[in-house]
């Protein structure tokens, strides 16, 4: 049992590798070079895609192998001293009330400094190699707003889900199971550079803390999934007025480049 879920966990990191160090890091900087949209559209799809296909297959390959160990991951990490101390201070009505707290104070932290500081922002401040990325018309951001969605969904089903619990059956131990996910998944965005890739890898622990003391893998997916269309789509919204930009259509040259 032990060797078959190592076997899918090595080839899941193989294919995770060579998408991180090969694939995306070549396509990101074809990418950075594309000045036009519609060629800019034909990317963003396939990359929807790939992801989708990709990660969604990967989920349910490691669910289906481990999903016996799904419950006692998330229980041996909330016996982990700190996580324990935690959700023993947070029970009852003051941890719901402290859970409502959390949740209000990130809306406000996520949305309120770009809605007031959008006017006094020559630029986007961004962590990591993720200018090219950004939308830059209304064209665009129908999927970048696609982009952060299916981050949301796939990546915490595999990055938070599956991949802890797969990893949990080989080594017993979710504290270790968690972490080395975490890392993956930072790892994962070696395109964005190192900064992008500490960015993640710190966003990762941080989802995976709201997973473990909530419980609910959906809880965490919105979270990710939020945090995304803040990059992806409020701030080139409200900061760059991308939604007010026409697209600009293809020409021979750039449909030369891009093939």
């Amino acid at each position: 049992m032990q060797l078959a879920l190592l076997s899918l966990l090595l080839v899941s990191v193989a294919v995770l590798a060579v998408r991180a160090v090969t694939r995306e890091r070549r396509q990101y900087g074809r990418f950075k070079r594309l000045t036009n949209t519609r060629m800019r559209q034909r990317v963003y799809g396939r990359w929807l895609r790939e992801a989708f296909l990709v990660f969604g297959g990967l989920s349910a390959a490691m669910l289906l192998a481990s999903y016996t160990f799904l419950s006692p991951t998330l229980q041996d990490a909330r016996r982990w001293p700190p996580v324990a101390w935690l959700t023993g201070h947070l029970s009852g009505d003051f941890g719901v009330g402290v859970g409502v707290g959390i949740g209000i104070a990130f809306v406000v932290l996520l949305v309120l400094p770009v809605i007031l500081l959008r006017r006094q922002l020559e630029e986007i401040p961004m962590v990591g190699d993720i200018s090219a990325l950004l939308p830059r018309n209304r064209s665009e951001l129908v999927y970048t707003s696609g982009l952060a969605l299916n981050a949301g969904l796939v990546e915490e089903l595999l990055f938070r889900f599956g991949m802890p619990a797969l990893i949990f059956g080989i080594t017993g131990d979710a504290v270790i199971s968690f972490a080395i996910a975490a890392l993956l998944f930072g790892l994962l965005h070696l395109y964005q550079g190192w900064k992008g890739m500490l960015a993640a890898t710190i966003l990762g622990l941080i989802f995976t803390v709201i997973y473990v003391l909530t419980g609910s893998i959906v809880v965490v997916m919105i979270v990710h999934a939020l945090i995304d269309l803040r990059s992806l789509v409020l701030i080139p919204v409200l900061v760059n007025r991308v939604h007010r930009a026409n697209p600009t259509g293809a020409s021979r040259e750039s449909l030369a480049e891009a093939d």
